[in-house]
Parts: C-alpha cells; sequence; structure tokens
C-alpha cells in the first residue's frame, strides 16, 4: 500500500504557505485584467463555436430530381389576347412543344393589368376547321359593311348581330370570305332584316377601320364575332359583350350557326337576346376577351438543355399583323425548381443571408415597348441557371434551388413577335455544406485561453514586481 506521504510527493502544485505570499496593488490589477480578458475570449469563443459556418464548393451537378426540371411564372401581357395567347417550348434535343395548356392558366386584364372576369377559357383543341369550297359563281354580297359611324346603330337594331372582322391581306380572310358573303345573303332572304330584323351579318375591315377593331380586341384574323343585344350592354365602352365563334368555315355550318342563335328569339321579341339553348358544341362557340390583355401563370416541366420558352400569339385558322403586335409584359414571378416555401427560404437567409439573392431575379421587373423602336420587336431574355444545395449535419438537405442570371434586350425581327426566355443550365452546381464543430475542440480552446491569461498575467505581476523592488533597492542605495 502507498502511503500519503509518497502519493503527496507527486503533487504537481504544492502550496505555498499563506504566510509566506506578498499581497500587492500591481498583482490586484493584473487579477483584474485577466479575469476580464477570460471572460471576453471565453463570451468570443462560445459565440464562434455557436454561430453557423459554411464552406462552398462548385461540384459536376448530381442532380437528384432527375432530367427534368420546372419553371414557373406569372406573367402579365397588357396587348396580348388570351384568345390567342400561346405557350410554347423547345429545346436543343429537338423537343418542340406548342401551345401548352394542360398547366396554365389564363386571365383577362386591362391596360392596367387589372382583372376583368374570371379565368379564360380556350376550350378543348378542336379539329381542323373546314373552309367552303372556292366559288367560281359571280361573287355576292350579302353582309353589311359596318363602320365606327354606323356599328352601334345596327348592334341596337338586331338582337343577333355576327360580324366578320377581316383583313384583305389575310389568306383566311379571303378563304371565308365567299362562304361568307354566300351564306349572309342565305340568312338575309330567310330572316328579312325590315320584316324580320332578328338576326344581321357584317363584316368590318380592319385596315380601314382600325379603331373599331382595336376597341372589339381584334388581334387575329379573320375574327368572327356574335353581338347579342340585351341587358349585357356594357356602359363603359358603348357596346355589347360578345362571344367567338371558333367553328367550320363553309357555307352550311355558317347558316346552321346562325339558325340555332335566332331560334330561341321570338319574331316580335326586339327588346332583348334570350341566352343560347342550341346544341352547339362547346368548341364552336365561346365567350371573347373583354379586354385585350392577358396574364398567364402554370408551370411547365423541360428538359435540363437548352431551350427556349416563348410566348406568342398562334392560330391555325388566323393571321396577325405583326406591325401591330406588341409583346410588352410585366414578370410577376419567374423561378427555377422545386417550390420553396416562404418560411423555408427565410429560415435559411438567416443563416445565409446571401442565398435565395437570385431565385427570383425578375419579379417584378417591366418589360414595355412603347413603340420607340418601331414595329415588330420582340422582347428576349437570356437565362443562366445554377442550382445550389444547402447541407447540414447528417448530413441533411436543408434546401435545394435554382439562382439564375438573366440579360434582356428589344430587337426587331422579321417574324410575328414574341416574348422569349432563353434558358441554359450550369453543368455545375453550388454545394454549402456546414462545417463540424466538436466540443472537445471548444474545451481545449477554453482551458487554453485560462491557462494561457493565467500564465501570461504570472509573468507580467513577476516583471512589475521585481522592477518595483529594484527601483526600491536603486533608491536606497542614493540615500547611503
Amino acid at each position: 500500500m502507498f502511503s500519503s506521504s509518497k502519493i503527496k510527493s507527486v503533487d504537481f502544485y504544492r502550496k505555498i504557505p499563506r504566510d509566506l505570499t506578498e499581497a500587492s496593488l500591481s498583482g490586484a490589477g493584473l487579477s483584474i485584467v485577466a479575469a476580464l480578458a477570460m471572460m471576453f475570449l471565453f463570451g468570443m469563443e462560445l459565440n464562434n463555436y455557436l454561430t453557423f459556418s459554411t464552406s462552398t464548393t462548385v461540384i459536376v451537378d448530381k442532380s437528384s430530381d432527375g432530367d427534368f426540371l420546372r419553371i414557373d411564372f406569372n406573367i402579365s401581357f397588357p396587348a396580348l389576347s388570351c384568345e390567342f395567347a400561346s405557350v410554347d417550348l423547345s429545346d436543343i434535343l429537338g423537343t418542340n412543344r406548342l401551345n401548352i395548356t394542360k398547366t396554365i392558366r389564363k386571365f383577362s386584364i386591362d391596360h392596367n393589368l387589372r382583372p376583368t372576369g374570371s379565368e379564360f377559357h380556350s376550350g378543348p383543341i378542336s379539329h381542323d376547321i373546314k373552309h367552303g369550297e372556292e366559288f367560281d359563281e359571280e361573287p355576292v354580297e350579302g353582309s353589311v359593311d359596318l363602320t365606327a359611324q354606323n356599328f352601334d346603330r345596327y348592334s341596337h337594331m338586331h338582337p343577333i348581330l355576327v360580324v366578320n372582322f377581316f383583313a384583305p391581306w389575310c389568306y383566311w380572310s379571303n378563304r371565308l370570305k365567299p362562304a361568307w358573303e354566300k351564306a349572309a345573303k342565305i340568312i338575309r332572304e330567310r330572316y328579312d332584316p325590315e320584316l324580320d330584323g332578328r338576326i344581321l351579318l357584317g363584316k368590318v375591315d380592319c385596315t380601314q377601320e382600325p379603331d373599331l377593331c382595336r376597341r372589339n380586341h381584334i388581334q387575329g384574323y379573320p375574327s368572327i364575332r356574335i353581338f347579342r343585344k340585351g341587358s349585357d350592354l356594357r356602359n363603359d365602352h358603348g357596346h355589347h359583350d360578345h362571344e367567338s365563334y371558333y367553328g367550320d368555315r363553309d357555307v352550311d355550318s355558317l347558316v346552321k350557326t346562325m339558325e340555332d342563335l335566332v331560334a330561341p328569339i321570338p319574331v316580335e321579341s326586339q327588346k332583348m337576346a334570350l341566352d343560347d339553348k342550341s346544341n352547339m358544341t362547346q368548341n364552336t362557340k365561346r365567350p371573347a376577351p373583354s379586354t385585350g390583355g392577358c396574364r398567364i401563370e402554370g408551370y411547365v416541366r423541360v428538359k435540363k438543355v437548352p431551350g427556349n420558352l416563348i410566348f406568342s400569339a398562334r392560330s391555325g385558322a388566323h393571321s396577325f399583323d405583326s406591325t401591330q403586335m406588341n409583346m410588352s409584359h410585366v414578370i410577376s414571378h419567374l423561378s427555377f425548381g422545386r417550390k420553396i416555401a416562404p418560411r423555408a427560404m427565410s429560415d435559411v437567409k438567416r443563416l445565409i443571408p446571401y442565398i435565395g439573392g437570385s431565385h427570383d431575379r425578375l419579379n417584378g421587373r417591366s418589360f414595355i415597348n412603347h413603340r420607340d423602336l418601331g414595329a415588330n420587336v420582340t422582347i428576349e431574355h437570356y437565362v443562366q441557371i445554377v442550382k445550389t444545395e444547402v447541407m447540414v449535419k447528417g448530413p441533411h438537405k436543408l434546401v435545394e434551388e435554382y439562382e439564375y442570371t438573366a440579360h434582356s434586350s428589344l430587337a426587331q425581327s422579321v417574324y410575328i413577335p414574341v416574348a422569349k426566355f432563353h434558358f441554359e443550365l450550369s453543368p455545375m452546381q453550388v454545394l454549402i455544406t456546414e462545417n463540424p464543430k466538436s466540443f472537445s475542440h471548444f474545451l481545449t480552446n477554453v482551458c487554453a485561453i485560462i491557462g494561457g491569461v493565467f500564465t501570461v498575467a504570472g509573468i507580467l505581476d513577476s516583471i512589475l514586481h521585481n522592477t518595483f523592488r529594484l527601483m526600491k533597492k536603486v533608491e536606497l542605495g542614493k540615500n547611503f
């Protein structure tokens, strides 16, 4: 057994009797300073231990979300009608999708971007529109020429006014013209405007009456509109709410459509056009847009290769005057990848302030063509996308987002103007990882702080004490 005296012999911290120690004013001052220094350095070390620190690396993209990328958008076009607004996709691999509707919603808006009604439904994609055969006989003139001066008068005279808004240079307008005039003549003979007066077919040359066509939001030619007299009169514009006809354009189809419109209206009734109760298919007749603008929102999924997201006016049976097309737009939202909850993003930003700054860089931006550049102006956005992942302990994925840079330009084009977003994904990704911090390392640093400050303070105290003692000896030697 070891005796207590032997155990005491290995004591590293031998005690000096209190009677042999001497307190000094300089030692007391240094002790206070040393204690304060220890507290300060301990606080700094604790703060560093609790602070979330990261390291950033760039690696080859190893996406876990597959080969497709989701694009969410909400874009308003003050001068593009929902009737013809189309969302198209193409990419470098040859993918070409036209007029996407499944994941897209459209809302009519006015020039101030205010919604003017419920969602605009384009209806199901119909079969190819049937046109009448070319007529070799003498052309007939069965429809009435309408102008800005007589349009309102005719619309108030007849419960049903069906108008063909056309342009002489338009291929589709010229194909429709013979069948339209013959159908108008047949309807005029069956429902004499003087004796019956329930329906009248008219036409408007939009090259001669641009203001009238603009007032009725005509952007594609030919556009057949059905105006009804009655309680749907719009006081703000002085004309009626109306519907668009999208059915076949041969004589028989046009005549049958007009007869179905007239059938519910009594001959003697000239007061109000009743609701249409015919058996016409939904893709033949639908409400026309009440304003000339459109807000397009929704999402599309694209392959992770360079491609284009294009907004344009499109129709397989209409022509467009490219000089009158204005693709100005306001981007309310444009982002890539999965949607990130606002709360999750705010939590990440508290930890990493610079993250998410370019997640929706174009939000709130306006791109307006004030006609300074002339007509046929296409607005293009070149978007470069980089994926960013934030990894925390585990490793657990805290957030996965796509940030992007965007460069925009307005340029004249020989084609129909469009709004084009050219996107290109980087093959690299940014990986932000949390730097792990060991608790043992924290304890080691705390011990080093305490021991280091204590040692340095002891050395300084010894230097001060010996200095004062030497000064006293010198002073006493001078006295002798």
